[in-house]
């Protein structure tokens, strides 16, 4: 399997929406509007942003 880096950016507020996905973005480790992570396409990692893809853009390095 070929790893990625991949951009991560949070365009959504957290605000309103189900505790379970604030949870996940504190896993991904974005706390604001704007903030971004840099991390490898893994398993894991692609589950997090599939279950909150629509507050978050992708892209890859």
């Amino acid at each position: 399997m070929k790893y990625k880096n991949l951009k991560i950016t949070q365009i959504r507020s957290s605000i309103g929406i189900l505790p379970k996905h604030k949870l996940t973005l504190l896993g991904l480790g974005l706390k604001k509007i704007g903030s971004f992570v840099n991390l490898y396409s893994n398993d894991s990692t692609m589950g997090m942003i599939k279950k909150i893809n629509y507050m978050l853009k992708i892209e890859e390095l």
